[in-house]
């Protein structure tokens, strides 16, 4: 399926978020994805994801995480000094304007004629958190989130008892989440303080772990994983075609 790509600043609660979108250039009413990047943004490896998504039918928005922090169009190297910015950002940012974005971009999604207002998250990294963040909108149909961060951890900056994790009975559709087990960002009881937390709020999720290291999906670096990453993209897709169609 030929996709085409556009640029758009969304308005959201603290500024306006630029925010690619990739989708079907035959004319149509798609499901919708939002794709949130890693700490770097819309680097080439996200910006490759978000292809092959959109490729398979769907209208995919990826939005500038840290927005109220960088110029518009910023994108962060893949080295020391772009991960310790990112980080800095990621310390930075409320998990409460993240949920303002989300809905911002919920409310543009609605606006068009190209949707069918169905919609589901993806993300990787922070996004796969932001992803699972996400999911406690019930606009949200699906999530798949993809070794998410700071969830077991409750690290990220939030008003007092609005974590992800205390919060994750909120969530009413389908969700998705895949560690790897080498990945030294979320440790073996990390993962099972997220799974046990779930079962206790009946959330209806699937679990994964795999031999992987964090960042196993990006196709630059040498944690890349091939042939798990087209694993991953055929399960989303397919959790996204069953949920979103």
């Amino acid at each position: 399926m030929l996709i085409q790509h556009q640029s758009q600043d969304i308005t959201t609660a603290t500024g306006p978020m630029r925010t690619s979108i990739y989708r079907p250039v035959e004319n149509g009413q798609y499901p919708s994805i939002i794709f949130y990047s890693e700490i770097f943004q819309e680097t080439a490896p996200i910006k490759r994801s978000a292809q092959i998504l959109a490729g398979h039918g769907f209208v995919v928005l990826v939005p500038e995480v840290f927005h109220e922090l960088n110029p518009i169009g910023t994108v962060l190297a893949y080295d020391d000094a772009g991960k310790d910015k990112g980080n800095a950002d990621k310390f930075a940012k409320p998990l409460e304007q993240h949920d303002s974005d989300t809905q911002a971009m919920i409310d543009f999604i609605d606006q068009q004629t190209y949707t069918n207002k169905k919609i589901g998250v993806m993300g990787v990294c922070i996004g796969g958190h932001l992803a699972f963040r996400a999911a406690l909108n019930e606009r949200v149909l699906a999530s798949y989130c993809l070794y998410p961060t700071d969830i077991h951890s409750d690290t990220l900056p939030k008003n007092e008892g609005n974590d992800s994790l205390t919060r994750c009975g909120d969530i009413k559709g389908e969700i998705h989440l895949i560690f790897g087990k080498q990945d030294p960002h979320v440790s073996t009881e990390g993962r099972t303080l997220i799974r046990e937390q779930l079962i206790a709020n009946n959330v209806n999720f699937c679990w994964q772990e795999v031999n992987a290291q964090h960042a196993f999906m990006r196709d630059e670096g040498e944690r890349y994983d091939a042939a798990l990453a087209m694993e991953c993209y055929r399960q989303s897709i397919a959790l996204f075609h069953r949920t979103l169609t």
